[in-house]
């Protein structure tokens, strides 16, 4: 049995090691010079593989990947058994000059361009797929996306996903139906994504979920899901994420929650590059500040632990604090009063708080979910579910023990002791850049040069602002800005925006978008698509209406050779050819129904418009004259016809559509006096009509917290065509 190792031979003039690969078998030893040179600091002699995510770093271990698989198949899974020393040198320096010809160590170039190898992504909050659908369209250059897990709450997000991507398209992408804030949801990720390194994770937590850190007074069940979207980043560390949001949350509380963002994305920290932060911390400590260091080094070293092993590591950080407390104890209180002393009992039994966290947490997750089964809010019951909420927090208990220490008398001479440990107790509850704060008010002006440097190595994502994307500059007959957060690895090239895939004066318009739909009336609900004849609909507006009409690329590029307008495009489809349908498109009403194989097959679904009575009617009628709803306020209290609705939105067909939301009512047809139907408000959102919408159309009253019908996944999705511009600005950039 033969042994394959690397090892480093001497430094040469510029301080740069030869890597030589060497095979043992039987007694006999043989030496190859593999061309490549490294800096011995950067290489690790136990895992004999260049150290770090830089391009550097990554080009060197895939070519000694390529060459330990080479050298391993020689001799280890060949017809020849025996093979003299000259054979082996020639066959693997054959390798190895072929592979510097024809790869030049590049690895994109060799995994995606020349084989097809795609990037692997992650779909969290997935709703009906939007980030997944555009995802899927995406292609640059031979690379593409390779669909890996989907992760929502919902069953029906679970349905639509499952009969799109596995039994339509065929592909083997998993979902998981699970609460992102639940203690075993990463271990499920994990287990769901099987290995496979994930290059790209997109999301966006439900703007609810941001709240100011020691103000979150609302517990509810969207509370702090951002912090859990983060944890999921910091364990898959992908090359890029991206996370949507509404275009509110750069306002929210004054702006502060985009700076905790950013923020906590910069907290993300490369964890191999640690051990460099804790020997400059190491090194600037001095007796006097001793303890704090030692804390923050623990502080420190927690970034490095899997989720799982962070509630050990916390509650250790909590005991090397408590330990120090029992040592000061002695000296600022006498026996007795240690023992019965109300405020050195709150300190005691605040550790003791502290150091259950992690009980206290599965508590607290639990109390929350009953308190929105019970639907507590807005009554005489939320104040006090609130107050325990709070009481039980970190932040809270840190307070406490800080009040308590304020009101003992303690000798001057401890007063610096007593500081610290409350100092230390606030380290365990900051983020990474938080702690970083701390160090900096203990460092000179050369040391923070110095940790500066460091720190533009030790954080893992690059991101300087969010960018604002309008829907409708790519290719989306809607108006709808959304806030993208764009994190990018730092061995990635940056990505700060989404360049326009159309003009103004390009942007697809309503009427390009549903003329084809408007064969239907109150009420019906159609199967296969009509002929709609524009001429005889429109009468002497039918040129004005025709020109509405362009031939484009899927992007919405105008391309009046070989072009098709948005609606042609929304029934040939926009995905890739590498993900053609494995089955036609079609519809069930429930997962019961999938697995009993009741299924709708049709040529058009989704297509059904609401059964709206006679005053809603001549309501529409009266607003859809007047142009607006506004304008027609007078006439509608004439006529009776005046209703509690704070708006309703007339579409133009000459223009794009206001946002999509999730309840059909708001929006009335440019050409008929009637609500939109899902597959109508799908093609706003810029949805392929084979993507079909599964389970209940829509739902009402209590039910609107748990249900997601498809008037809903449709609202809430982000549009297939702004996230294929999102998927291709990646691939172009992605290494």
């Amino acid at each position: 049995m033969a042994t394959i190792n690397f090892y480093l031979d001497k430094l040469d003039k510029k301080g740069f090691a030869p890597i030589h690969l060497r095979i043992n078998c039987n007694g006999s030893q043989i030496k190859l010079s593999t061309g490549k040179k490294i800096q011995s600091k950067k290489f690790d002699k136990a895992k004999q593989r260049a150290i770090g995510l830089s391009i550097e770093s990554n080009e060197i271990n895939h070519y000694l990947d390529f060459l330990t698989e080479r050298a391993d198949e020689l001799l280890h899974h060949s017809n020849k058994k025996i093979f003299a020393q000259n054979e082996v040198k020639t066959i693997l320096n054959e390798h190895i000059e072929n592979y510097k010809k024809n790869n030049n160590v590049n690895i994109v170039k060799e995994q995606v361009s020349l084989y097809g190898k795609p990037f692997t992504f992650v779909d969290l909050f997935a709703g009906a797929g939007g980030f997944s659908e555009g995802f899927l369209q995406a292609e640059s250059n031979n690379k593409f996306f390779d669909f890996i897990v989907a992760n929502d709450i919902n069953e029906n997000c679970e349905l639509t996903h499952v009969v799109r991507y596995n039994h339509q398209l065929g592909l083997d992408a998993e979902f998981l139906k699970q609460d992102i804030t639940e203690p075993d949801f990463l271990d499920n990720l994990l287990e769901k994504i099987k290995g496979k390194n994930i290059d790209v994770v997109c999301g966006g937590p439900p703007c609810q979920s941001f709240s100011l850190a020691g103000k979150r007074k609302k517990f509810d069940k969207k509370d702090d899901l951002f912090s859990h979207y983060l944890e999921v980043i910091k364990v898959l560390q992908p090359k890029y994420f991206v996370m949507e949001n509404v275009k509110g949350i750069l306002t929210k509380e004054g702006g502060k929650i985009k700076e905790l963002i950013i923020k906590e994305i910069n907290s993300i920290v490369d964890t191999k590059e640690i051990p460099l932060l804790n020997s400059f911390i190491k090194k600037t400590r001095t007796e006097s500040n001793s303890f704090i260091f030692d804390s923050l080094i623990r502080r420190v070293e927690i970034e490095k632990l899997l989720e799982k092993d962070k509630e050990i590591g916390k509650e250790e950080f909590i005991q090397f604090v408590e330990n120090r407390f029992k040592k000061i104890t002695p000296k600022i209180a006498d026996y007795k009063t240690s023992k019965t002393d109300n405020n050195i009992n709150t300190i005691r039994h605040g550790f003791n708080l502290l150091a259950r966290a992690k009980e206290w947490n599965k508590l607290k997750r639990d109390i929350i979910k009953e308190k929105d089964f019970c639907n507590i809010d807005s009554d005489n019951f939320v104040n006090s579910f609130t107050e325990f909420l709070t009481e039980i927090g970190s932040e809270n208990i840190i307070s406490k023990i800080e009040n308590a220490f304020k009101a003992l008398k303690v000798p001057s001479s401890y007063k610096k002791a007593c500081d610290d440990v409350i100092i230390a107790l606030k380290i365990y509850t900051t983020s990474f850049d938080e702690s970083i704060e701390i160090l900096k008010k203990y460092c000179n002006s050369s040391q923070k040069m110095e940790l500066a440097t460091i720190l533009e190595g030790i954080r893992l994502y690059k991101i300087e602002k969010p960018f604002v994307a309008n829907a409708s500059n790519y290719g989306v007959p809607q108006n709808r800005e959304r806030v993208l957060f764009i994190g990018c690895r730092k061995d990635q090239k940056f990505i700060s925006e989404i360049p326009a895939t159309v003009k103004e004066e390009e942007k697809v318009t309503v009427f390009e978008a549903l003329y084809d739909l408007d064969f239907i009336g109150n009420n019906q609900e159609a199967h296969h698509y009509e002929l709609v004849d524009i001429s005889a609909q429109y009468n002497g507006t039918a040129k004005k209406m025709s020109k509405l009409l362009k031939k484009r690329n899927i992007d919405g590029k105008p391309n009046t050779k070989s072009g098709k307008s948005f609606a042609e495009w929304s029934k040939k489809g926009r995905l890739i050819e590498r993900f053609k349908h494995h089955t036609k498109p079609f519809y069930v009403k429930n997962t019961l129904g999938l697995e009993n194989g009741e299924k709708f097959f049709d040529s058009l679904n989704n297509h059904k418009t609401s059964n709206q009575s006679e005053t809603v009617i001549k309501r529409l009628e009266v607003i859809l004259k007047n142009g607006n709803y506004k304008n027609a306020q007078s006439q509608l209290e004439k006529l009776n016809l005046s209703s509690k609705k704070r708006n309703y939105n007339v579409l133009k067909p000459e223009e794009q559509s206001s946002t999509i939301m999730t309840i059909p009512d708001d929006y009335v047809h440019y050409n008929s006096p009637r609500a939109l139907t899902v597959r109508e408000m799908a093609r706003l959102q810029s949805f392929d009509d084979s993507f079909v919408f599964q389970g209940k159309r829509s739902t009402g009253g209590n039910n609107r917290k748990t249900e997601v019908p498809q008037y809903t996944l449709v609202g809430n999705a982000v549009p297939p065509l702004l996230a294929r511009a999102v998927a291709n600005e990646i691939l172009k950039n992605i290494k």
